[in-house]
């Protein structure tokens, strides 16, 4: 008579874990302890753009036509929201693509029990911590200038984590597309025109009707709103409008970047 042997009980693993994705993050935090530059380089060129443009040309404008604050403090808010985009979304860009093409970071780390998922949900991570740091030192330098107008500026904060999640997301997505170091120009390609033309430096108002739709679908003008208006103390319903579209957005990265990573990195 044989006796039956139990077969072991096989535990799944779950495609990423809470515990995996922060030992990404803290990597990456300690990676940027010791390469501090990007960091600051991050928060510089805000501030120049401030100075140069905020208050440079600011002099020259004086108060803003319909919203009555001077042009340096509608454009501070601005300003602080493309430096959470820029923050979240260059780390996840050339980054990213160094840890893929050059230094074959991620070939070192699936070995062990991090997944791909893991590193996705990480990377989009540690960006945002990055980025939220950055615009909160921002945010720290308009209020010391004067350039805070009441105290729906506090919803810059949450409004910097959506906006850094958005792009952080969107930088890995593009990045998964990217060839070559010749590629990332491209990048730039779509970046800069949004940025200058995302109602950054001046109103809606100022664009022919024709035009302004193709700006309002902007995702950069979607964030401007979000941050500016509550800042200028416009608190509205449309708010949740402009937070539901950088969630979208930023989902819709997030399983992009899944999906290609999992395809570069798993063939």
């Amino acid at each position: 008579m044989t006796t039956a042997t139990a077969s072991p009980v096989t535990v799944p693993i779950p495609a990423w874990s809470p515990h995996r994705v922060r030992a990404i993050i803290e990597r990456n935090l300690l990676i940027n302890k010791h390469v501090w530059w990007p960091l600051a380089a991050a928060l510089i060129e805000p501030i120049m753009y401030l100075a140069a443009i905020g208050v440079g040309v600011g002099a020259l404008v004086g108060t803003v036509p319909g919203v009555h604050v001077g042009y340096a403090s509608y454009v501070a808010p601005a300003i602080l929201t493309t430096t959470a985009m820029n923050a979240a979304f260059n780390q996840n860009s050339f980054g990213v693509f160094l840890r893929i093409k050059l230094n074959r970071t991620y070939d070192a780390i699936l070995p062990t029990p991090v997944s791909v998922s893991d590193i996705v949900l990480g990377e989009i991570a540690s960006a945002v911590v990055n980025a939220v740091v950055t615009s909160v030192a921002f945010l720290i330098l308009m209020a010391a200038t004067g350039l805070v107008h009441g105290a729906g500026i506090l919803l810059a904060l949450p409004g910097s984590l959506l906006i850094a999640f958005a792009f952080a997301a969107a930088g890995l997505a593009s990045t998964t597309y990217m060839r070559n170091f010749q590629d990332l120009q491209w990048v730039q390609l779509v970046m800069l025109p949004m940025y200058l033309f995302a109602t950054t430096f001046y109103p809606l108002s100022v664009y022919p009707w024709a035009l302004r739709p193709l700006i309002q679908i902007l995702p950069l003008y979607q964030s401007i709103q979000l941050i500016r208006e509550p800042a200028l103390g416009a608190v509205g319903w449309g708010l949740l409008a402009n937070a539901a579209y950088l969630l979208i957005f930023g989902l819709l990265g997030t399983g992009i970047a899944l999906r290609r990573m999992t395809m570069i990195l798993l063939p």
